[in-house]
């Protein structure tokens, strides 16, 4: 598939998902406010709205607390990181067995994507993962049963660039069931014109 499309926003040629962070990089209050409002503005089914987030600066006691559960994967990089961010989805309504959203991963997943592009207009990146001890951190953290931990994420100036990490994509060919007659309009009107 060739589509000559409008240029892509620097954030999704830019973003990528460093293995290692500055440590002599901290964060203002201001700026770790301005990355969960942008997750808290990120839409969801109904207005829902099923995240939450613990986060911790480094340095601070939450920080500490979340850098205990790291697999020894992560725990390799995910410490140094200027913010460490547990991302939780609401998955059930409270002391029922009823689902409260279908959508609800989904929209912590829009969550923390607009967490991710307000990081890369501060100048950071963010790097999400699953490597941590998910049952120790519920309990750690006293969560009530309705609410699970899905990911974490790493926020701060990373070491070096993005040298060294897959930023390989499929094809656009590859990810598309079905793609609509746009392609080929185009590629006639190309011929045409």
């Amino acid at each position: 598939m060739t589509v000559h499309a409008p240029a892509l926003h620097p954030f999704v040629l830019e973003r990528y998902s460093p293995n290692g962070f500055r440590r002599d990089h901290t964060l203002s209050s201001a700026e770790v406010s301005s990355l969960f409002e942008a997750a808290r503005r990120a839409p969801s089914a109904g207005n829902s709205q099923p995240w939450r987030f613990i986060a911790g600066v480094r340095g601070d006691a939450v920080h500490r607390r979340l850098a205990g559960f790291l697999a020894r994967s992560s725990a390799a990089w995910a410490p140094d990181a200027s913010l460490l961010v547990a991302n939780l989805v609401q998955r059930r309504v409270a002391d029922t067995d009823f689902e409260y959203s279908e959508f609800a991963d989904y929209d912590l997943g829009q969550a923390v994507a607009h967490l991710t592009f307000q990081a890369h207009e501060l100048g950071l990146q963010v790097h999400q993962f699953r490597a941590f001890d998910r049952d120790g951190l519920h309990h750690e953290f006293a969560l009530p049963d309705h609410w699970k931990i899905a990911t974490m994420a790493a926020v701060g100036l990373p070491v070096g660039d993005a040298t060294g990490t897959d930023r390989r994509r499929k094809p656009l060919n590859d990810i598309m069931w079905t793609v609509a007659n746009i392609v080929s309009q185009q590629a006639q009107s190309s011929t045409t014109g």
